[in-house]
């Protein structure tokens, strides 16, 4: 990412880029920043604040082009390209993750399965080869992989992690509810389910926060 713009912005822009999709789904022609930022519990200021980062694309007083700011983010983001990407931990979580119907949307294409249970290399879950979590270098000298879930338990995650790191996988989306350590060159983004449900529970008993938004 580039320097100076804050990582809360890109999580944004991915939200602003689900709003657009969803107008032009409609058929809706322009939008404003007004309109995003209800959608995104924003300010407007934010809005425009965090498309400055990353250039100019709309116009004082008619706001902006549904179809165009769409394109604009998916080229910001990173998703006009196909990025292949690997399961590793083929239990309940990794076969739900293999089964997720909007993946291909953006280019996310599933590649293959890996898993260390050895009643599970070599069969398919659902149109996934799995391979061994020892045969990643060979699954990577075969095609290219982008991104790895991590859906294993905690005790094998950092494990998992270093064998990855190994293999030259670059980007990691850990599933698996600890930190995970890794080289300057791997990006990890996290999805702590746990934390989500605490940090709910947390909102919901505290009555001082009567409006229910959360902001970060």
């Amino acid at each position: 990412m580039p320097k100076g713009i804050p990582s809360a912005a890109v999580s944004r822009l991915v939200i602003y880029l689900r709003v657009l999709t969803d107008l032009e789904a409609d058929g809706v022609g322009r939008t404003s920043s007004d309109h995003l930022a209800a959608e995104a519990n924003v300010s407007a200021f934010q809005v425009r604040k965090d498309l400055a980062y990353f250039g100019s694309f709309g116009t004082r007083g008619s706001g902006y082009v549904v179809a165009t700011l769409k394109r604009e983010l998916r080229r910001i983001l990173g998703l006009t390209r196909q990025w292949n990407v690997i399961i590793v931990g083929m239990g309940r979580l990794g076969q739900a993750l293999a089964a997720y119907p909007q993946l291909d949307q953006y280019d996310f294409e599933l590649v293959a399965g890996v898993d260390v249970d050895r009643a599970k290399v070599g069969t398919r879950i659902g149109d996934l080869l799995v391979y061994h979590l020892d045969d990643l270098h060979q699954l990577l000298a075969e095609q290219r992989v982008d991104i790895a879930f991590l859906a294993v338990p905690v005790g094998a995650a950092q494990a998992a992690t270093d064998a990855l790191v190994d293999a030259g996988v670059p980007g990691i989306l850990n599933f698996a509810p600890t930190v995970v350590s890794v080289p300057p060159a791997v990006t990890v983004e996290s999805v702590d389910f746990l934390a989500g449900l605490k940090r709910l529970a947390y909102f919901l008993h505290t009555p001082a926060h009567d409006d229910g938004a959360v902001t970060s």
